[in-house]
């Protein structure tokens, strides 16, 4: 294998499936990344087999010459010197040889690195998937979906379905929920199928996580292949699989409260800039911050860590309705879910002291916060 490449696209191709390399394997060869070239271009491939990612560079693209092919031919190198080398290398254009043995000569100006290559037969194939029922999404929505409910998983192995996000499409339409038991985030949005089937799936936080950190800000569109046990989402010069999370998802809309008692509805900032104080003095591991609501148009958000200190705040509000209430939550889930939020104006709505609540942007249905309140005494 022989080839000449663009220092800038491979760098930028080596971080996109570094996100996928194993650091900690019992396959070895998942330590690095395969890299074949072809007549049509360059692919690098990396995995630890729950993800894997595949970053395609074109011999041209729009009309600038990316890759100058002499010789076909694959290599599986390690990748994380390999990250660095190219990083660091002085010229704009690299050549990279495979001799015998997988000996591997990297050029680029003077300088001339010889790396110890494995044999790319060994690597594991990536999954086959029939693209029969494809899914689209533009990528920013995507990235916007991942955004607004990905926070809310499980960080603990003790439910590892929890640490997934249920994606559920039904009727043109994908729900997306994420739930740790404490609090649950909800997004929906249309999407243009070219299937009729219903799907429910769980894709794991982490892989999520990581497309989202690869995916462009574009309006480009990302095709969504699902199949029993992988996902697969593709966009320009992108391929990215996931294995799905095994188990059935709990039905959440049974915590979803239908009617409320208090409703309030305030500005998102002036809110959360005020949680941000009190949480200074969040009171346990918890970060508790208490909210009372007040009959003229202000709610006190206050803490109290004894040995510390406390806070008392008054925020304004554009409207309370019903029952008077304090209520106490964990400040950090309020803030991740305000952040997660757009739009300017939020109503929350509380069915008493003990009961989850729910947060929503005052004129979008299609995001959904709940938490659960923290007994205090």
């Amino acid at each position: 294998m022989k080839f000449i490449i663009q220092r800038d696209r491979l760098v930028q191709s080596v971080q996109d499936v570094m996100k996928a390399v194993a650091s900690r394997t019992t396959i070895p060869i998942l330590t690095g990344i395969k890299i074949t070239a072809t007549n049509s271009g360059v692919t690098l491939t990396g995995s630890d087999s729950d993800i894997s990612i595949e970053s395609f560079i074109p011999l041209e693209e729009e009309g600038d010459e990316l890759v100058e092919l002499k010789q076909a031919g694959s290599i599986v190198l390690q990748a994380r010197f390999f990250n660095e080398i190219i990083k660091k290398l002085p010229m704009d254009s690299v050549e990279i040889r495979v001799e015998n043995q997988f000996q591997t000569i990297i050029r680029s100006g003077k300088a001339e690195f010889n790396l110890n290559g494995l044999d790319a037969e060994e690597y594991p194939h990536l999954p086959q998937i029939e693209e029969e029922n494809i899914i689209k999404l533009p990528t920013d929505l995507l990235k916007t979906l991942i955004r607004q409910t990905v926070y809310a998983v499980s960080t603990s192995e003790t439910r590892p379905i929890l640490t997934g996000v249920n994606w559920k499409i039904e009727d043109g339409e994908l729900i997306c929920i994420a739930t740790d038991s404490h609090r649950l985030a909800m997004r929906k949005a249309k999407i243009q199928s070219e299937t009729q089937g219903n799907y429910n799936v769980v894709i794991p936080g982490k892989s999520l996580n990581e497309l989202s950190k690869i995916l462009d800000d574009t309006q480009d569109m990302v095709d969504i292949v699902i199949t029993e046990n992988q996902v697969l989402f593709k966009a320009k010069h992108l391929l990215f699989f996931s294995r799905l999370l095994e188990g059935n998802y709990p039905d959440t809309s049974r915590l979803i409260p239908n009617e409320s008692k208090t409703d309030v509805v305030l500005n998102t900032k002036d809110f959360l800039q005020a949680i941000v104080r009190a949480s200074l003095l969040g009171e346990g591991k918890n970060n508790v911050v208490k909210f009372t609501t007040f009959d003229s148009n202000f709610i006190e958000i206050s803490s109290n860590t004894p040995e510390i200190g406390k806070v008392e705040e008054e925020v304004q509000v554009e409207s309370i309705e019903g029952e008077e209430l304090k209520i106490s939550f964990n400040a950090k889930f309020m803030m991740d879910a305000l952040r997660a939020l757009e739009g300017s104006d939020i109503q929350i709505s509380f069915t008493g002291a003990m009961r989850p609540f729910v947060i929503k942007s005052l004129n979008d249905e299609s995001m959904l916060q709940l938490i659960l309140p923290v007994r205090t005494y």
